[in-house]
């Protein structure tokens, strides 16, 4: 009879079994549209673990979902960005604040003086050694493995603009791939952003988060055209009171041949690249 290993030595193996396919495995970026209703939250994963949390919904749903895609026990965030004020898209940061570490915040600078902004304040004032910064057109934030998310968005002081037309806007690259993030980012300054970063009339993306939940006031003809997004994705609640997604977004999308996918019909939606291809999971 073929003699059994101890316990000990077949704990450590599988051990070096898991270690080894971490090393071998193919590292990825992935990106995560939250299933939180009627609002945006958006987790970002670097190939080598870095994470990126992009607003957090109108309320604790937020929880039930970062509990649902990173690991168990594992309460860090590297970094958290609010794209604006309004509470479909900040109303859960309080609670992600008190439930996880996170290491730097980035706001736009919008001035607004609401329970959610004043809950979310004094929560972020409650994190230790966290570093807040206003997020500016240039800056870069690293998500290691050669993946980065640079900032388009805002260009100059929105302090005292319409909390939409100042959304922080970034475009998160890991090799061919990329994922443009918008917030509630309105036409106008979608078409201004098409005038300063569009090469030729491009700004290749891949994914694109529908701006405003798939308002008819965002993503629009111009914008569209200089992404040419392969994917577009819809945060948005079931049975919502704005009508979102609108038909003449979803016309325009159609037009431009993207693929569509919605958190009211589809679900949380995670797309993971390869830094070659994006494949949704």
């Amino acid at each position: 009879m073929r003699p059994r290993l101890p316990l000990a030595v077949l704990g450590l193996l599988a051990a070096n079994v898991f270690v080894w396919h971490a090393v071998l495995a193919p590292r990825a970026l992935t990106v995560s549209v939250l299933d939180i209703g009627q609002g945006d939250s958006i987790l970002v994963e670097g190939p080598t673990g870095v994470r990126m949390l992009v607003d957090g919904g109108p309320d604790r749903s937020v929880l039930r979902e970062l509990g649902a895609v990173m690991p168990f026990g594992d309460a860090r965030i590297d970094a958290v960005v609010e794209t604006h004020p309004d509470k479909d898209h900040i109303g859960g940061l309080a609670d992600v604040f008190a439930r996880y570490d996170v290491a730097n915040f980035l706001e736009p600078g919008i001035g607004s003086d609401t329970n959610a902004v004043a809950a979310l304040r004094a929560a972020t004032d409650r994190e230790p050694g966290m570093r807040r910064i206003v997020a500016r057109r240039g800056m870069r934030l690293n998500l290691g493995g050669g993946a980065y998310a640079d900032i388009l968005y805002p260009d100059r002081d929105v302090s005292s603009i319409d909390t939409n037309s100042g959304s922080v806007t970034m475009h998160v690259a890991y090799g061919a791939t990329s994922f443009m993030l918008t917030g509630d980012l309105p036409i106008p300054v979608e078409e201004w952003l098409t005038h300063l970063d569009a090469k030729d009339g491009e700004l290749p993306t891949t994914v694109l988060k529908a701006g405003h939940h798939g308002s008819r006031f965002s993503t629009g003809d111009d914008w569209l055209a200089a992404l040419h997004p392969k994917t577009v994705a819809i945060s948005v609640g079931a049975g919502n009171m704005y009508g979102h997604p609108t038909a003449e977004m979803l016309a325009r999308v159609a037009n431009e041949g993207a693929t569509v996918y919605r958190t009211d019909k589809d679900g949380r939606l995670t797309f993971v690249s390869d830094g070659v291809t994006v494949r949704k999971r």
